[in-house]
């Protein structure tokens, strides 16, 4: 471990002598910085043209800070990406979601991500590696004191997706390719390899197909990396497919549990094969259309035709797919799907926006039955943004919030009968929607639902404030495994936040402090509880995170 920091260290002191500019795309989900771009979208301050539907936002940090290019640059240029770095710490338990790959972990946790960009003519290329270090340490999860039943409910979910709770039991380290790619780009076209996180979808917090929850994976894309301008409006589109690992850890911190229970990996990888789209109508400034498509399965079933490999071109109804006179059956196959639309519009003049994704993850027999039951298997995410501006200040006043909804309708009584069936993210054959052990797309845990509302004073980098957290944990987990009974009440996490961001220079300042009250945490009953009079046990515990970007180069 000490050898990869090391060379971590030399590796960019060396590209810290070899240039003094900077460039290319930002990552998604990039702190303070795809923010300040999204907030200057909707003021009317910048020229963002992208809807940040499609993300990493493309966008040359010499252009973000207004530095002109010479026309040589525009042929050939060799540039520093910011170093980014991220400490977490979690007392008690872990708690938060996204950054690249970080786990969910109690304890200390550290994040670095540093490299170069260098072009010429159509030719890019960006190296930008991630460390990752957790302390890891031990916490009180599940119990191993429920009954069977209780167990077989909290196994259906891990052994039919992947999300342990505790990444084995020592400190967790990983040094990856993380935010890299090689790429051929011509107008607003691109084509590549590239291992970065991907962001599809309107969310600020969260989505339902890709966000930075997961390390990224390996994937041949073709998309573009600018709105394609057209007379009916702006296009943006994203094809790709990719290779997926599961985590091959066991879930629960208790072997006996697992040895009972857990239903072992079998080393196999997933093919991935996603395609995403939005319209941004001409005549409608500020609104975006769009939809996502996915479907994944285990290398090791057949790949017979064309229909394996790229299997997002086909319709959405099962009833119109024959394989040699017979139906396909997808889940004899292994495939799992996730088909999400989504919306948002923006005003300038009002400095606000709204957005809407909606998702389902199995598809519809046929339309009948998509119009009987929509809500199957259905996930969605509701938000909004808006700046108020101040009376003889320079500060706006900024109120966002999102809500997202993963929890099962009552649908699953339905079609599955009173323990209901799997959720978002989660598939019996392809083992749910994830890489290295987190989801791809929401990352706070199947079945869970969270609401944020955030108040902040902001101006340019700058921004104090307020951050509300409201998370219902695993609720489709709680339904199937306790039902309807008094004793034990669902948990849910409260949390108030300080945020505060701040620009010297070329620092870039990032940091949160979250006090969360665990209202019957993980399920468990306080010491004094009787079945008479039940009592959750409440766990407190504090989320901090300080997030630092050095921008590389003379800035103005």
């Amino acid at each position: 471990m000490n050898i990869v920091i090391r060379f971590f260290g030399l590796f960019l002191g060396l590209l810290g002598l070899l240039s003094n500019t900077f460039a290319q795309s930002l990552s998604s989900g990039q702190p303070i910085l795809e923010e300040y771009l999204r907030r200057n979208q909707i003021a009317n301050e910048s020229a963002v043209a992208g809807s940040f539907s499609l993300r990493p936002v493309i966008n040359d940090y010499r252009n973000l800070f207004q530095e002109e290019q010479d026309s040589l640059k525009k042929i050939m240029d060799f540039g520093l990406m910011p170093i980014t770095s991220i400490s977490r710490y979690n007392t008690n338990r872990p708690y938060g979601h996204g950054d690249y790959g970080m786990i969910p972990s109690n304890g200390l946790q550290q994040y670095v991500s540093a490299g170069f960009f260098a072009k010429f003519s159509v030719l890019h290329l960006q190296f930008q590696p991630e460390l990752i270090y957790a302390q890891n340490a031990a916490f009180d999860g599940f119990s191993s004191d429920f009954s069977n039943s209780v167990n077989q409910a909290r196994f259906f979910f891990w052994n039919f997706g992947d999300g342990p709770e505790r990444f084995g039991t020592e400190a967790y380290s990983r040094f990856y390719w993380g935010q890299s790619s090689i790429s051929l780009k011509f107008k607003s076209l691109e084509l590549g390899a590239s291992t970065k996180n991907i962001w599809w979808g309107p969310g600020q917090w969260n989505a339902l197909t890709f966000s930075n929850s997961a390390p990224g994976f390996p994937h041949l894309t073709f998309n573009t990396y600018k709105p394609i301008q057209t007379f009916l409006g702006n296009f943006e589109f994203q094809l790709l497919v990719g290779r997926l690992e599961d985590s091959g850890i066991a879930p629960s911190q208790f072997d006996e549990l697992n040895g009972r229970y857990f239903q072992n990996f079998s080393g196999d990888w997933k093919y991935l094969n996603a395609v995403m789209f939005s319209y941004a109508p001409k005549w409608v400034p500020g609104f975006t259309i769009g939809l996502t498509r996915t479907f994944q399965r285990y290398s090791e079933n057949p790949f017979n035709s064309l229909r394996d490999y790229l299997p997002v071109f086909e319709g959405l109804q099962k009833v119109n797919f024959f394989d040699n006179g017979n139906t396909v059956d997808y889940d004899r196959d292994g495939y799992d799907q996730q088909l999400t639309i989504f919306t948002r519009y923006f005003n300038k003049e009002a400095k606000a926006e709204i957005y809407f994704e909606y998702g389902r993850r199995d598809h519809a027999f046929n339309w009948r039955e998509l119009i009987l039951n929509p809500e199957h298997t259905r996930a969605y995410i509701l938000g909004f943004g808006k700046l108020f501006d101040l009376a003889n200040s320079d500060k706006m006043l900024q109120v966002r919030g999102e809500m997202t909804h993963q929890q099962a309708s009552v649908n699953r009584y339905i079609r599955y009968g009173l323990l209901g069936g799997t959720t978002w993210h989660m598939h019996h054959q392809a083992r749910g929607f994830t890489n290295y052990g987190q989801a791809l797309g929401v990352g706070i845990g199947t079945g869970s639902n969270i609401q944020t509302l955030e108040f902040s004073l902001v101006e340019k980098f700058n921004k104090m404030g307020l951050l509300f957290e409201r998370l219902e944990n695993h609720q489709d987990f709680y339904y199937r495994a306790f039902g309807q009974q008094k004793e034990h009440q669902p948990w849910v996490d409260l949390s108030i936040g300080l945020l505060y961001d701040k620009r010297w220079n070329n620092l870039l300042l990032s940091s949160k402090l979250q006090l969360i009250n665990g209202i019957n945490y993980q399920w468990q009953l306080a010491p004094e509880s009787t079945p008479e009079f039940p009592r959750g046990e409440n766990l407190f515990s504090i989320h901090s995170q300080v997030s630092l970007i050095y921008l590389l180069g003379k800035q103005p």
